[in-house]
């Protein structure tokens, strides 16, 4: 069974080397790069970015699987720590795989969910999440530890 395909969109003006104002739908925001890197902080980099919508992404899909599996989670905290192969941003050498490890930890709190279907969430996520595919796909690792507050 096949879903239909969607169109995402998203555009920027990039008034400088480092700062990209994305408009995506009605929202924008700024993509930019720390001042010890010539950037002017205004917004997270494009690697923090990424990082942040693997946490979104997991959010989402991990309510939603809980949700199809009837399973209360109540809230999630989650954390990402990536080990990241700097050589390709410094263009010291081609990295073939610069999202080296991604660890994340989820916490979930305020639900009725027993660790055992806590894991059975954390698997379903896992088939459906496509930040998680788009990682995994490129050869990331992900470590994952779903847990109980």
């Amino acid at each position: 069974m096949s879903s239909p395909k969607a169109i995402l969109k998203a555009s920027a003006e990039c008034p400088s080397h480092s700062v990209a104002n994305i408009s995506v739908r009605d929202l924008t925001f700024s993509i930019d790069e720390p001042e010890e890197r010539g950037g002017t902080n205004t917004g997270p980099t494009p690697t923090d970015t990424v990082l942040s919508a693997l946490i979104g992404c997991t959010n989402v899909i991990g309510h939603k699987c809980a949700n199809s599996l009837g399973i209360d989670i109540g809230h999630l905290s989650i954390d990402a720590k990536c080990y990241f192969h700097r050589g390709g941003v410094t263009l010291a050498e081609e990295v073939e795989v610069p999202f080296e490890t991604i660890i994340l930890t989820v916490t979930s709190a305020g639900g009725q969910a027993t660790q055992e279907q806590l894991d059975q969430v954390a698997t379903e996520t896992g088939k459906y999440c496509p930040l998680a595919k788009l990682f995994l796909n490129s050869g990331t690792k992900i470590e994952q530890s779903w847990q109980l507050a």
